[in-house]
């Protein structure tokens, strides 16, 4: 993992990812410590964020650190026509370790590259959102007991999706069977399916769900994406094209959690959120933890962790 950065999932192996989930859950059992005394994260958001900024900002004060940053490109001198590069070297600077969130792809990996300290992605564009794939790495292990031979079902956007994106990587080391359930205009892209098959992982792509949801270990629902669409009128053909209510979850698995990343529009039906089978709102708590271990291993601090 070059100069410590998370960019992609993959810059992770399968035992660093069992590693962040053991620190995790130490974290989750004492979240508050002091290993961050004196150290300054900055938080470089140049698209909207609410769960990944909060939970990172939260994990950093936490730990005993501080954080300086922004939530708007607007406010920053992007908007007087600063670039990327000159605004990194500048950052570098006055903090510990980076957190950026950027509308282009590529551009954390590009960020990394010329920081002269750790930089963590928190999502670039369609691209990758590794910290939220540790985050339902973490979920969906405390759910269901084990990473191992489940049936994912991945619902909505999955053109668009880089959450769905980067959870089928790291998934793939550990035998599943995914589902794909999406339309024709957003359909899981093809690099993925040639990288699923590469690895020998089956899959499946229905346009429906409601008859095979019985099959289910996790459902992961996904919000279709309306920034990332550049015709309004494709959106509006899209944007309803799946709805999850509690009607629909009597006949699945016991074991059956509904996952989603957050924020949901009108995907998953409110009705929802009182079945036990709902676990989007702990899986959006788990992230704060999950965070935290990521920041200690990018700093080398795991070992000060009680």
């Amino acid at each position: 993992m070059q100069n410590r950065s998370l960019v992609s999932i993959s810059d992770y192996t399968k035992d660093e990812y069992l590693d962040i989930l053991r620190i995790a859950a130490r974290c989750e059992c004492n979240p508050n410590q002091n290993i961050l005394s004196g150290k300054i994260v900055g938080t470089l958001f140049f698209e909207p964020s609410t769960r990944t900024r909060l939970s990172f900002e939260t994990a950093v004060q936490r730990l005993g650190g501080r954080v300086i940053g922004f939530a708007d490109a607007g406010s920053s001198s992007v908007t007087k026509g600063e670039t990327l590069k000159d605004t990194i070297k500048m950052v570098s600077n006055y903090v510990d370790l980076i957190i950026m969130r950027h509308p282009l792809e590529g551009s954390a990996r590009y960020a990394s590259e010329i920081a002269s300290v750790p930089v963590v992605n928190a999502g670039d564009g369609a691209n990758q959102h590794p910290s939220q794939t540790l985050l339902d790495l973490y979920s969906i292990q405390k759910t269901q007991g084990t990473l191992e031979n489940l049936n994912i079902f991945m619902i909505g956007d999955l053109k668009y999706g880089r959450t769905v994106h980067s959870l089928l990587m790291a998934l793939s080391y550990f035998n599943p069977t995914f589902w794909f359930i999406s339309s024709d205009a957003l359909q899981i892209p093809v690099e993925y399916k040639m990288y699923l098959r590469s690895r020998g992982i089956q899959f499946f792509e229905y346009p429906e769900f409601t008859d095979i949801l019985y099959e289910a270990d996790i459902v992961y629902m996904t919000r279709v994406q309306k920034e990332r669409f550049s015709d309004p009128i494709e959106y509006e053909k899209n944007k309803n094209a799946y709805l999850l209510n509690n009607a629909m979850l009597e006949n699945t698995k016991p074991n059956l959690r509904v996952l989603h990343p957050l924020p949901r529009v009108n995907e998953i039906d409110t009705d929802v959120d009182d079945s036990p089978k709902a676990y989007y709102f702990t899986q959006a708590l788990n992230g704060m933890y999950v965070r935290q271990a990521i920041i200690a291993k990018a700093l080398n601090l795991t070992h000060e962790l009680n």
